[in-house]
């Protein structure tokens, strides 16, 4: 109670509030401009991942202890405080896929993408619209046939770890290419597919699995090798399932299911920023 008589005392004491600014300096501002797009950079990364709600709550805890502190709660400051102590492995634990991500993207960072901050990443090499279409009818008729498929775009953050563990094709894109790799009888067809820089650049290629298992319980290991992926970078992971036929999208730890040819084409334009063709708006629309 000590603390809250002596911060409302303060309350009408205008010294009190204009004193930091006595020797404020051009270097002060920056200063704060330079912590005001650290927090924007760290809110634009984190607000369309799962890490935002374990952000959340990280962040109710610290206002909660602030709370205890304030009104000298004993026996639950003894208790956070004891939480907070080993706040820093903790946060290093429960966010590794999340920090070793955020630190690959800024090891790729170029000063020309500075006016993209906050806006989804696109690919410094998106795919033509011809191999693009190429692609999405691979996964169409590998869909009719229960192929299974796992094809991982690459984006800005490299994932040439996951490239060595298969062979290197760098070959161009084709429906025909990509449904001999999984065809059932080839040796690559267990592995993952990488296109990079708009080619088939390696096959066979394993992919780590996911740890978080909740979303897809009920799938088999090619959509957790999927969501692990693309927990680990921003590449765009396309799975074609062996048991059902059903088509479906990993990006940034989050699996969306049930896409169609014309709605997957429309998704993979959208994520890579390729303009809508004339003839996807024709498909749409019949």
């Amino acid at each position: 109670m000590d603390k809250l008589i002596k911060l409302f005392s303060n309350g009408f004491s205008v010294e009190y509030y204009t004193a930091p600014f006595r020797t404020f300096a051009w270097r002060d501002a920056f200063d704060i401009l330079l912590l005001g797009l650290l927090f924007f950079a760290v809110y634009a990364y984190i607000r369309d991942r799962r890490a935002g709600r374990l952000l959340f709550g990280v962040g109710l805890l610290v206002g909660l202890y602030a709370v205890v502190e304030l009104f000298d709660f004993y026996a639950l400051r003894h208790i956070l405080g004891s939480f907070f102590s080993y706040g820093l492995i903790a946060f290093v634990v429960i966010f590794q896929p999340e920090i070793r991500s955020a630190v690959e993207r800024v090891g790729s960072f170029s000063f020309r993408g500075l006016k993209t901050i906050g806006t989804e990443v696109r690919s410094r090499s998106a795919l033509s619209s011809s191999a693009l279409d190429e692609l999405v009818l691979a996964v169409k008729h590998m869909s009719f046939s229960k192929t299974g498929a796992i094809i991982a775009i690459e984006r800005s953050i490299k994932i040439g770890e996951y490239a060595q563990s298969g062979t290197v094709l760098n070959s161009d894109i084709s429906a025909r290419l990509i449904q001999t790799i999984f065809f059932n009888m080839t040796p690559l067809h267990d592995g993952a597919v990488i296109i990079r820089d708009g080619r088939v650049f390696a096959a066979g290629c394993n992919l780590p699995l996911t740890q978080n298992t909740e979303p897809i319980k009920d799938l088999g290991t090619r959509h957790r090798a999927a969501v692990g992926a693309s927990e680990d970078s921003d590449a765009i992971i396309i799975v074609v399932s062996e048991q059902t036929g059903i088509i479906s999208l990993a990006v940034h730890g989050e699996l969306y299911r049930n896409f169609t040819s014309v709605s997957l084409r429309r998704k993979l334009g959208e994520l890579l920023g390729m303009q809508r063709t004339a003839h996807e708006n024709d498909e749409e629309m019949q």
